[in-house]
């Protein structure tokens, strides 16, 4: 599948090459959807709460007597039945009972995937180099004009925070467009937006990067794993030797002190 690549003026400048087949080959929308529940469910805070008749502030007392008032038995006015009395049923859970979880060879399917649904679509957009020479937010909207943007846009942008200072100023309240790094680029931030604007070099980095270890290697020989000690880690140092000196005087004192 060709791609055109276009710079920050919106005129095609060149083109490149990816190959379905590294992005799945075919959508495969149960993936999809289940990597975008999760991704949707993991943001949940799980930070409401709700009192029981326990936590409700007040007093136990029993507010009339058990027999001969023909009312209902009552204890105090916590009860779930009355005005201002704790859940019958309360809020307890927290975030991580929300939690969901999928291996990761799938997460990266499943991004992959997604990633290859926008190109079906056509709602990728690469450039040559995300630039900005000064932080301006007119600069920014007219860059996404230029590029044809018409509805809400995930702009990734690259990992080196000197290289994107001005274009995270410049976009950050343009209230249509999404700021992430090239590397958080997943299934749930592609498609909660309609466009993906990311940079030529970036993007193929993520397409040769760990994401791309889709298969046994991605636990066998994972990308940017720590480096051996050959590779430039510092030689451990020698353990000093002991002495046994210090051990042999020691048994020569015992045996004087027993003498």
């Amino acid at each position: 599948m060709k791609v055109p690549v276009y710079n920050m003026q919106g005129n095609e400048v060149a083109s490149m090459n990816i190959e379905e087949q590294e992005l799945g080959g075919e959508l495969n929308p149960a993936l999809i959807k289940q990597a975008y529940v999760r991704y949707h469910a993991n943001q949940r805070q799980g930070s409401a709460r709700t009192k029981n008749r326990t936590a409700v502030e007040g007093s136990t007392r029993k507010i009339y007597k058990q027999k001969g008032t023909g009312n209902a038995r009552h204890g105090d006015r916590k009860a779930n039945l009355f005005k201002g009395g704790g859940h019958g049923h309360s809020k307890k859970r927290t975030r991580e009972d929300f939690r969901l979880d999928m291996p990761k060879k799938m997460k990266r399917k499943a991004n992959r995937n997604a990633f290859l649904a926008k190109l079906m679509d056509q709602e990728v957009r690469v450039v040559d180099k995300i630039a900005f020479t000064t932080p301006k937010t007119k600069a920014f909207e007219q860059f996404l004009v230029s590029l044809k943007i018409d509805a809400t846009a995930l702009v990734a942008l690259p990992m080196n925070d000197d290289e994107s200072l001005n274009a995270r100023l410049s976009g950050r309240n343009v209230t249509t467009a999404t700021l992430v790094r090239c590397d958080q680029v997943n299934a749930f931030t592609m498609l909660n937006h309609r466009y993906l604007v990311i940079g030529r070099q970036d993007l193929e980095s993520w397409l040769t990067g760990p994401s791309s270890q889709t298969g046994k290697s991605a636990k066998t020989a994972p990308m940017g794993a720590a480096l051996d000690d050959a590779e430039g880690d510092a030689p451990e140092k020698a353990a000093p030797a002991k002495s046994k000196a210090a051990p042999a005087a020691k048994k020569a004192t015992k045996k004087a002190e027993v003498r």
